[in-house]
């Protein structure tokens, strides 16, 4: 059974660094695709990152770029999203899932492409 859990959201003020993680297991496929998405309340989920577990490669919508940087830690299943400048626009709730057949990151940002989800973690960016 695959299970994923996000942890590190919380409270921050603007300008602040969160760096949030998830951690996958019951998952033995050699190839996926990790990605991050958040909700914010009266909105639609939206891809934030995603990273290949082959390669590495990253894909980032415009709106993180520059501020926010995925990664991963295959022999710990592991991936991370480092958060900095944080804005309020910023805030919402943030899920990690994993797609089996999305086949480049760059059509990672899709939810509908996704699996497994976790159970998401709260990150609240205000003064």
């Amino acid at each position: 059974q695959v299970q994923l859990v996000e942890s590190g959201g919380g409270l921050v003020q603007p300008g602040g660094s969160l760096r949030l993680s998830c951690a996958a297991s019951g998952f033995t496929r050699e190839y996926y695709v990790i990605g991050w998405f958040r909700q914010a309340p009266g909105k639609e989920r939206e891809g934030v990152s995603c990273i290949s577990s082959s390669d590495g490669s990253t894909y980032y919508a415009d709106s993180v770029k520059g501020r926010f940087t995925i990664s991963r830690d295959n022999a710990k299943n592991t991936a991370y999203l480092q958060m900095n400048g944080l804005k309020p626009d910023d805030t919402a709730v943030y899920y990690c899932a994993i797609s089996k057949w999305v086949p480049s990151v760059r059509w990672g940002l899709n939810p509908h492409s996704y699996d497994y989800w976790g159970q998401g973690t709260q990150v609240t960016v205000s003064s």
